[in-house]
């Protein structure tokens, strides 16, 4: 149930863009033990001169392989939260060729009551899910 937006460099071609939400569904599955079904993603990309990302002053430099995952998700122990980044890591990095330094997450958190996955219902709310 993750909602997962993906902010890039324009320039990856269907190909890639396949890839890199693939790889990054496999990490949500395994670190937040979702079902395989429960994906929802949507990619935004960029001419470059829109994204300006810079490592908040520890000292790295990023290419223009850049990927922004922003998450909102109801809650996720911080042991989950970790786990995501590194597998989120080891899956961009071995199936799309994307360094770690490429790679900023950040998780918003939200509950229950904030989401409608279609029906105008709160499936959480209702019991659905």
């Amino acid at each position: 149930m993750p909602l997962i937006r993906f902010d890039l460099i324009q320039g990856r071609d269907d190909k890639a863009l396949k890839q890199l939400l693939d790889a990054s569904h496999r990490a949500v599955v395994k670190a937040f033990g979702v079902p395989e079904r429960d994906r929802y993603q949507i990619i935004n990309q960029h001419p470059v001169n829109e994204l300006i990302i810079e490592d908040t002053g520890l000292g790295f430099e990023r290419s223009h392989d850049l990927v922004i995952v922003s998450v909102t998700s109801t809650q996720r122990s911080d042991k989950q939260k970790k786990s995501f980044y590194k597998l989120l890591v080891q899956e961009l990095g071995e199936s799309c060729g994307i360094a770690p330094n490429d790679i900023m997450v950040s998780i918003v958190t939200n509950g229950a009551s904030d989401w409608s996955f279609g029906f105008g219902e709160a499936q959480f709310l209702t019991g659905k899910l």
